[in-house]
């Protein structure tokens, strides 16, 4: 696939009213969200809640693309059709995670770095030849102190190690035929400040950048999902909607180039209400270099997960929900969400 080929895929996945869906959990995250809501997790059930969410009638309306997990782009569904099939069939492309998660950084404590780089270019040309579009590789940066030394972390070194893994990933990536999403996520856990989170953010992206120019990649050819700009949950000062938008935008605006097609946010530990009210406010914002979306895993899931119970009795209403947080998540796309608009959903 040529670069003229990969850039109009990534500017398709941030289309209009559009979205990604992160559904690439890991059969460990699965089970334990799964053992949340009362779900045994076997193959059975995974496959059967996949496809709920990936058949439920209108998705493909606000939905661009799915990221789907190594397990779950080989299941087949119900009907012996496979998963990543029933997707394409609807206009939404399926794409994969391909990191094979954070480990802990060598005399780093309290660090972590993104492993999957060994064997990743075979995968991807698997990956191509199944139907897969795009990719994504998540990073882990953590807000803290070192409590052997008291210092404040993540380390420059953390940040550089994660960067350079980041932009290996993306230049195999369109190398071999998939536009990368890269993932820098500067997670919430903690009790910092806003102030704290932009400081930190804001090198986690330069970094990112700086490494991705040096690995050659193409910036047309790529989409950015980082975190918002945002208090730690056990922060004394929790910002309001508007500071987390205002913040997470200028961030934006003074580390990612212009020539990236597309940002789409995780909601990193929000609650449903609380991403979208923030991607909507921030579509509300003039000027936007690039197009500002999303690509949340719990903030699209999570009622549909509560509803659904692994019964079959209960497909119907959970397709019902999931629609109404991918519509929801769709008009704050478009900066036209309002808080009003959850009582009628």
């Amino acid at each position: 696939m040529n670069q003229s080929e990969l850039t109009s895929i990534a500017r398709q996945l941030v289309a209009e009213g559009k979205g990604i869906l992160a559904a690439d959990e890991s059969t460990g995250t699965i089970t334990r969200r799964f053992q949340a809501v009362g779900v045994e997790s076997t193959e059975d059930t995974r496959r059967a809640y996949r496809e709920m969410l990936f058949t439920a009638p209108g998705i493909e309306s606000h939905l661009s693309g799915v990221i789907l997990y190594d397990k779950t782009i080989r299941q087949n569904a119900s009907t012996g059709t496979p998963l990543r099939e029933i997707l394409s069939a609807k206009g939404i492309l399926p794409g994969i995670k391909v990191d094979t998660g954070a480990k802990p950084l060598a005399l780093f404590p309290g660090e972590t770095i993104t492993e999957g780089l060994d064997g990743l270019r075979e995968r991807i040309a698997e990956y191509v030849e199944m139907g897969a579009k795009f990719a994504k590789w998540r990073a882990v940066i953590t807000i803290g102190r070192d409590q052997a030394t008291g210092a404040r972390t993540p380390t420059p070194y953390a940040i550089r190690a994660n960067a350079q893994a980041m932009a290996r990933y993306a230049a195999l990536c369109q190398k071999g035929g998939l536009v990368p999403i890269v993932e820098p996520e500067v997670l919430i856990d903690g009790d910092h400040t806003i102030q704290r989170s932009e400081e930190v953010t804001t090198e986690v992206l330069w970094t990112t950048f700086d490494e991705l120019a040096a690995h050659r990649v193409v910036l047309e050819a790529l989409l950015l999902k980082p975190s918002m700009v945002i208090s730690g949950t056990k922060s004394a000062e929790r910002a309001n909607a508007q500071a987390v938008a205002t913040a997470t935008i200028r961030t934006l605006r003074r580390t990612v180039p212009p020539a990236v097609p597309g940002i789409v946010f995780l909601s990193g530990g929000q609650t449903p209400e609380q991403a979208t009210e923030h991607l909507s406010l921030m579509n509300q914002m003039e000027d936007l270099p690039w197009e500002v979306s999303f690509s949340y895993a719990r903030a699209l899931q999570g009622p549909a997960m509560e509803a659904w119970r692994g019964r079959a009795g209960n497909v119907a209403q959970a397709q019902r929900l999931f629609y109404q947080r991918v519509r929801l998540a769709g008009a704050a796309r478009m900066g036209a969400y309002r808080a009003s608009m959850e009582a009628s959903a």
